[in-house]
């Protein structure tokens, strides 16, 4: 069975453009939730500092996404009866996970198309030459410029996953960074707010 290079050669572009398109959806969609984000976060930043905690028992206090809804139900559980210290300190830590795992969700996709991409570019390179020395040996290209234009051809798709890697490894960067301080700026408010005199549970 004949191996058609040229096509799978194509199909390798094509799927470097998909990832690129990913990569593009996947940046914009989490610039605009860490943007949101952001916002609630001043809004629990300026309830600790007017200490207005007591309102936020609600579970939609400050909003509904998973930061606020996580700080309302620890400012919640502080207020109900018997709690003890190390109740909330575990539930801190349940809550600061989630947290975590919700805003580093689909970084992933970025790590993978950083990492994918090179290969790729270099697999659909390898397929153009392969299809243009066959041509070569087949006696269907006589023009060296033909031969000089079929490896250029060929050059494009390391050109492209060099590119997509490039812009996949500066888009992880910045949401790795944005992602920290929004998850470390959570884990200081639950500090923030927790109540002094909690019980133990000796107590």
């Amino acid at each position: 069975m004949r191996i058609d290079h040229a096509f799978l050669h194509e199909i390798t572009i094509d799927i470097l453009y998909g990832c690129l398109a990913l990569l593009v959806f996947v940046l914009l969609e989490r610039l605009v939730y860490y943007g949101l984000l952001a916002l609630r976060a001043r809004r629990i930043n300026a309830a600790i500092r007017a200490h207005a905690l007591a309102e936020a028992a609600a579970p939609t206090a400050f909003g509904a996404d998973e930061l606020s809804r996580s700080f309302s139900e620890y400012v919640a559980a502080q207020n109900a009866p018997g709690v003890t210290r190390g109740r909330v300190e575990d539930l801190s830590s349940a809550l600061f996970i989630r947290v975590d795992a919700k805003v580093s969700a689909r970084l992933w996709i970025l790590d993978t198309i950083v990492t994918a991409a090179p290969l790729l570019g270099l697999l659909g390179t390898i397929l153009g030459i392969m299809d243009t020395f066959n041509a070569l040996s087949s006696g269907g290209v006589s023009d060296p410029a033909a031969v000089s234009r079929g490896i250029a051809a060929a050059l494009i798709a390391t050109a492209i996953g060099i590119g997509t890697a490039l812009v996949g490894l500066v888009a992880h960067n910045l949401l790795h960074r944005q992602a920290d301080v929004i998850i470390d700026g959570f884990k200081s408010a639950l500090l923030a707010a927790t109540r002094d005199g909690l019980p133990t549970a000796a107590e």
